[in-house]
């Protein structure tokens, strides 16, 4: 799906950088006698993909029982920024008395994001209480077509579609508040995601450019969000990873919704069911029946709607069924 780049920082004093070639291998080189700093990360994205950055911070043993303070960073891409959350050290990993902490920090590419080309991200971090310090890592953002669809809706369609009632714009309000809530210790899954069904056969892709063709011979375009799975009335839907309910409920557009939490800012969706079996605040792991699929809100037929948020943003779900931040490597 994408390449890793392992770059290894050793400490806090001169940095010798070499680029080799156009996948960006490189390597870099702190010396010093404070700590270091391992980084991994995906150097290749498409529209809709995610950055996921790792930096595994380490002390030298002979400082291990100094005092520490908290290690915090942030990374940041053409104007926007996150905030890296500290992860569980991978399976191996504890048994090295000098690992300190093991960051993470992600941001999504949208997938209105058309200019391929080069670009970087910057990592500006606080280790042990020291001054604040930056580093960049190179990035390749890769061309990538979507389709097109055409949709007509019949009057019942045309309805959802443009309904503009306080309840249905609070319930809109009450999803995008969700989407902008992230929270540091929200670490559920720690590995690649699964598709929600079994079913391999799709209606839908992600990106998908829309027009809808209304009832009154009006239309309007948008994009699809997720992937669509053409299953029967009544199939299971399983949740993708492990995480937290945080809605359940009936929606105007989207039918019998659930929307689980897996990692702070990350969430995953399901939409149009016939039922659902999991309630708000319940933890699921990846695998847990939480419905069943159907045809309910703005459907013009039976099917499952899987999508994936991270920071408000809507990205490709199949970048998650991959190791997409290097949990198992």
């Amino acid at each position: 799906m994408f390449k890793k780049k392992k770059i290894t920082y050793m400490c806090l004093a001169v940095l010798a950088l070499a680029v080799r070639g156009r996948c960006f291998a490189k390597e870099a080189l702190f010396s010093g006698d404070q700590y270091s700093i391992q980084v991994e990360y995906n150097d290749a994205v498409a529209p809709g993909d995610a950055v996921f950055v790792r930096m595994i911070i380490s002390r030298p043993k002979k400082l291990a029982q100094a005092k520490q303070e908290p290690c915090k960073g942030t990374l940041s891409l053409e104007g926007k920024s996150a905030d890296f959350f500290e992860v569980p050290p991978r399976q191996g990993k504890k048994s090295n008395s000098d690992i300190y902490a093991e960051l993470l920090a992600c941001l999504p590419l949208p997938s209105d994001r058309r200019k391929p080309g080069e670009t970087e991200l910057t990592v500006a971090y606080s280790a042990f209480g020291a001054d604040s310090r930056r580093f960049t890592l190179p990035l390749v953002i890769q061309k990538k077509d979507f389709l097109s669809e055409t949709i007509p809706l019949n009057e019942t369609n045309t309805a959802i579609r443009t309904d503009t009632s306080p309840k249905r714009l609070a319930q809109i309000d009450a999803l995008n508040a969700i989407f902008s809530t992230t929270r540091a210790d929200a670490v559920f899954q720690q590995g690649p995601f699964s598709p929600p069904t079994d079913a391999t056969r799709r209606t839908a892709f992600f990106g998908d450019r829309r027009v809808y063709v209304y009832a009154n011979g009006k239309s309007s375009t948008s994009e699809h969000y997720g992937i669509d799975y053409g299953v029967p009335r009544g199939t299971p839907v399983h949740a993708s990873g492990a995480g937290r309910v945080v809605m359940a409920e009936d929606r105007i557009t989207t039918g019998w919704s659930v929307v689980i939490e897996h990692l702070p800012g990350l969430y995953s969706l399901y939409y149009h069911m016939d039922s659902i079996a999991v309630k708000v605040n319940q933890t699921v792991k990846m695998g847990d029946e939480i419905g069943k699929s159907g045809a309910t809100g703005l459907a013009t037929g039976p099917h499952l709607h899987w999508e994936m948020r991270l920071n408000s943003v809507a990205v490709n779900p199949d970048f998650f069924t991959g190791d997409f931040a290097f949990f198992n490597k």
